[in-house]
């Protein structure tokens, strides 16, 4: 069975994105992008929401062939581009895809979770979320995440969009892990 792994950033106060939408408030540093490539090289779906995806398709594909980008940012464009993508969303439409037309498939929200729960049970590698808090919130509550990878950045951001938007999803820690050159701390967590 194929794993869901969501990883998100998220302040000392439990913001995802600070005041005005302003994601990069965060601490985004090498570490942090150490760690989402490494997520990108062991799955083969990425799961998004739609504004994630917007996001997405319009920063990456141009990252492979930037020079003044680390390897690691080149990588992550490189793997977004080749991987096959899942966006849930009500609201998108094929046309929309592009330059990813060839890589997406769009899941409505009423079937999502059948959809999702489907993808973990056939074969594959890791599915990997990234960002899209109102989706990983709402398979969280549904039972279809199997590890949450919280970076913990190194910041108060004393208000934004809070990470966490569910009720009770009882966690317990697999590991935690610290850098001698980042104040991030990332955390991975499964369902109890």
């Amino acid at each position: 069975m194929r794993k869901l792994i969501v990883t998100t950033i998220m302040s000392l106060d439990g913001y995802f994105e600070g005041p005005g939408g302003n994601v990069m408030a965060l601490p985004m540093d090498p570490r942090f992008d150490e760690h989402n490539v490494q997520r990108l090289r062991e799955a083969d779906t990425l799961l998004l929401g739609r504004t994630t995806f917007d996001g997405f398709k319009s920063f990456w594909p141009a990252m492979p062939d930037n020079p003044d980008v680390s390897a690691d940012t080149r990588e992550t464009g490189r793997l977004n581009n080749a991987i096959q993508k899942v966006v849930v969303s009500d609201s998108l439409t094929t046309e929309q895809t592009d330059p990813w037309s060839d890589t997406t498939r769009i899941v409505r929200r009423a079937a999502a979770h059948k959809e999702i729960a489907e993808l973990k049970a056939g074969p594959g590698r890791d599915i990997v979320t990234f960002g899209s808090h109102i989706l990983f919130n709402d398979l969280l509550a549904a039972g279809l995440v199997d590890e949450l990878h919280v970076i913990l950045g190194s910041t108060v951001l004393g208000g934004g969009t809070p990470a966490f938007t569910t009720g009770l999803a009882p966690l317990k820690v697999i590991d935690a892990q610290t850098f001698a050159d980042s104040d991030n701390i990332v955390i991975r967590y499964a369902p109890r």
